[in-house]
């Protein structure tokens, strides 16, 4: 017995578009550690790529609280920002953690403040799916469709997946700005010293770079030479200093 064990083509089309929307936020989001700019590359591939989506748009909390809004389009941001009312199909998603979906505003019941304002901003369809990011940050992706009925079950698949993707991506986001946040402050705690901010500024001179620059010139020589940062920088200072005096 023979059976045919092709995939359909539309399904076909829907795993490789789903696949290349992922690929294409990895490379959007892999090297930023601003989550607010994060955000917004995401709401942006994510209405370029899906097909039958109009708007896209992310409802971030905080520690239980609102914490920002992304939007495709700026007019449509307001139906993201749970400062307006917290009924929403987004809040829905992150408080029953699951995915919601109404493919016509136009007979929608459960946010009728909410649908008003969608319905006049041009709004038929939505669907809002809920991204765990870590510890302290939850939210929710929210596809928007400019005509009723545009949004299938394909799209909820979609949307399952660009949501768990999503969440990791911004998690490693969040990790990187905790990061670059202590690195700053061991920057700035280095340079409280004063031959180290001394040698920092005579580098600055040389080369014409800004002091984070500067101080990772000054630790790459440190590490090259298998000595102290401080005794580079004291180096560097006193042959500055003999070169002056002589």
């Amino acid at each position: 017995m023979n059976l045919d064990t092709r995939v359909p083509a539309v399904e076909t089309v829907g795993v490789l578009e789903t696949a290349a929307l992922l690929r294409e936020l990895t490379a959007g989001l892999i090297a930023v550690d601003d989550f607010d700019a994060a955000l917004a590359a995401l709401v942006r591939i994510a209405r370029d790529a899906v097909d039958g989506v109009t708007w896209c748009g992310f409802t971030a909390l905080r520690a239980g609280e609102p914490a920002g809004v992304a939007a495709s389009d700026a007019r449509l941001a307001g139906l993201d920002d749970l400062r307006h009312g917290p009924d929403t199909p987004a809040m829905e998603a992150i408080r029953r953690r699951e995915m919601i979906r109404s493919e016509h505003l136009g007979r929608e019941r459960r946010w009728p403040t909410w649908t008003v304002r969608a319905r006049d901003l041009g709004v038929h369809g939505v669907i809002s799916a809920p991204v765990d990011v870590d510890e302290q940050v939850i939210g929710a992706i929210n596809l928007y469709a400019g005509a009723s009925g545009a949004l299938t079950t394909g799209h909820q698949l979609t949307a399952m997946l660009l949501a768990e993707h999503a969440g990791l991506l911004l998690a490693a986001v969040r990790d990187r700005a905790r990061q670059a946040a202590l690195a700053g402050e061991r920057d700035a705690s280095v340079l409280g010293d004063g031959v180290v901010g001394q040698a920092v500024g005579v580098i600055m001179t040389q080369r014409g770079c800004p002091a984070p620059e500067a101080l990772e010139v000054l630790r790459t020589a440190a590490a090259s030479l298998s000595i102290p940062l401080r005794e580079v920088a004291e180096r560097l200072v006193n042959t500055v200093s003999r070169q002056r005096d002589g």
